[in-house]
Order: structure tokens, then sequence, then C-alpha cells
């Protein structure tokens, strides 16, 4: 089959690979859509050492089912599929006590680290165990199904965070994921979300998402101006979306007192944070890690017509191409958001 590797950092290649082999619980879907996702463009240089070469990115994407393992049951060929991102073992503690992204012993598709190593979905065909399925209603398209993983990424944080009607919620970075959380935030009931970022385009985004104040921090200073929103209080609730030093420490600025900062982003392997400010406020810190369940609602939403994916959607381009779109999304070509390969 035909993949795009990542042959040494900064360094992809479409060429022929050998087909996945199935274990017998597994099933060969046929890649029909694959998003090019953030952490794959900062795992591409070794900045995040979970891109470790050679490994088949992608982790984000849907297609049909081509084969199934002996042991495969309800599943037929076929049939057109999304699936997680995370590959769980069903016996472990913590996927029996439903927390399943933090298991012991976990794999992510598309990613080579130091304790395991799983290609992923930027080729013809993937591998993937039947649990970790969902079907795609017929009115959501391959490219829409590619999109359901960063969309549950960020329904997931939501789920974790405390969301109540008429709450003022900030979300620092108004990337793929940051515009999820944006819409999602509004269908929970938040009455006021501020997006918070550098591109004032994506700030465009975020305004027709749903967002009520859009602040660039270059040029505002977001915690006064959120507190000028919520009588001298500060937000509920805050996202951070991007994961360094400058965007958790907005985040947490425009908190209220015993307000809650969900992390998602997770650019930087370590950050500092005003330790007294979070103690002496009372402010709960917490991260969110990848899906814990998420797909069916995200996928239900979009089959209501409940998310916009549309107006997230850059490009849609040939698999052949993908190192070039790697380049472009790498050197934060103005105007790019999210890229689906098409295998």
């Amino acid at each position: 089959m035909k993949a795009l590797v990542l042959e040494n950092y900064m360094d992809l290649k479409y060429r022929d690979v050998p087909d996945p082999v199935l274990e017998s619980d597994e099933v060969l879907v046929e890649v029909k859509a694959s998003g090019i996702c953030g952490s794959d463009i900062h795992g591409m240089d070794g900045s995040t050492g979970r891109r470790i070469p050679p490994v088949i990115m992608g982790h984000e994407a849907s297609g049909i089912i081509k084969e199934t393992g002996k042991d495969v049951k309800g599943w037929k060929t076929g049939e057109r599929v999304t699936f997680d991102s995370t590959i769980y073992p069903l016996d472990d503690w913590f996927t029996r006590k439903g927390m399943y992204n933090l298991s012991d012993g976990r794999m992510v598709l598309g990613v080579s680290a130091k304790e395991f190593r799983r290609d992923g979905a930027y080729a013809q065909y993937v591998a993937v165990p039947q649990h970790i399925l969902y079907r795609i209603p017929e009115n959501v398209s391959f490219t829409r199904a590619a999109m359901v993983e960063p969309a549950a990424v960020a329904l997931h944080s939501i789920n974790l965070t405390p969301v109540a009607v008429n709450d003022t919620a900030v979300v620092v970075g108004a990337g793929m994921i940051g515009l999820f959380v944006v819409q999602l935030l509004k269908l929970s009931g938040c009455t006021r979300v501020v997006a918070v970022d550098i591109d004032d385009d994506r700030l465009a985004l975020a305004q027709q998402l749903g967002a009520s104040l859009m602040l660039n921090p270059g040029e505002k200073d977001v915690a006064l101006e959120v507190m000028e929103i919520t009588e001298g209080r500060g937000g509920d609730i805050a996202f951070d979306a991007v994961g360094n030093d400058p965007a958790i420490n907005t985040a947490l600025g425009s908190l209220r007192k015993g307000g809650t900062l969900t992390l998602i982003g997770n650019l930087k392997p370590a950050v500092e944070i005003p330790l007294q400010a979070v103690v002496t406020r009372q402010i709960r810190l917490q991260g969110s890690c990848a899906i814990n369940g998420e797909y069916q609602a995200i996928l239900d939403l979009m089959e209501g017509g409940l998310i916009n994916t549309d107006i997230i959607l850059s490009a849609e381009a040939p698999l052949a191409e993908g190192a070039d779109w790697f380049r472009r999304l790498y050197n934060k070509e103005k105007g790019l958001l999210k890229v689906v390969l098409l295998p």
C-alpha cells in the first residue's frame, strides 16, 4: 500500500509499505480521509518526543471496513466507520473504572514513543481493534468523520469541567480544538464564551461559531476585559488549548476565585505557573487527556447538524501531496487551519 512515512525528523516520504497484518480482533480499514493534527505537525520535528522515526502518523481518520479478523463480531465489510485514537486494553483497572484514556499499556494510533509504536492512518489502510470502532451516520461525510476525534477531545475537556448554564467561559487558543470547545460550550449553556488568540483570523472564526468576546492578548489585557464583563469577578471556567506558559497564565489570570482551569494543550513538557495565586484564589487546575467515550455524542451532534466542521476545514488534498501540506502548516501559513488528506 501507499503511505506517508516520517522517515526522519522533518522528512516525510510518500512511498510503498507493507499492508497491515490483522490480529484476530482487528478490522482492516480502507482510509478515505485522515486529518493533519497539530500534534503530528509538532511531532514531525522531534520536539515532542512522540513521533520517533520511522513511523506512519495519523490518528484522525475514517474509512470503509475491507476485512475483519476471525474473532470480530458485529462488524462487516463495507461499513463506513471512524475510530478512537486511543487503543486501550479492555481488562485494565482504569478501563474498568471508566477511564480507558488513562489505561496502562494504551497506545495512540500514529504515535511512536519510547514505550510503544503504532502506525497510523496516513496510509491506504490501517488496522484497528473492533472495540474502538464507530459507525458513521449516512449524512456525515468521510471528511467530517475525520474531524470527530478533535471534537471528541474538546468534549472530553468540557465533560471534566463544572459547566453551568449562564457561566462565563474563557477559551485560550482558537485552533482546531479551541474552536470545537467554543461550539460545545455554547451547546452546554454558557452565556458568554470569550475566545483568546494572537491570530485575528482565528478570532473571527470563533465569533462565527458563537464566541461573544474575541481578544488578542497582543492588543488587549485579557484579564481586565474579562473582569469588565463579569462585574469584576472573572470567568467561571477557562480552557487552555495551547500548552505554553503565556497561554496558561493568560487563562489563569482571567478566572474568578474558585474557578476551574482545564488544560488541553501540551506543547511543552513543563511550564511555570503562579503557585500562590492558584492556592490563595482556590483555583481548580486539571488536565484533560484525549477522549473517554465522547465519540458517539459527537457523531450524534454531527448527524443533527449541531457542529460546524466546514468552517474549520481549510483544504482537502491527496495523501501523495501530504509532505507539502505538512510543510505549509509547520510554517504557519496564514489562513490554514485544518487540512484533511485523502488516500
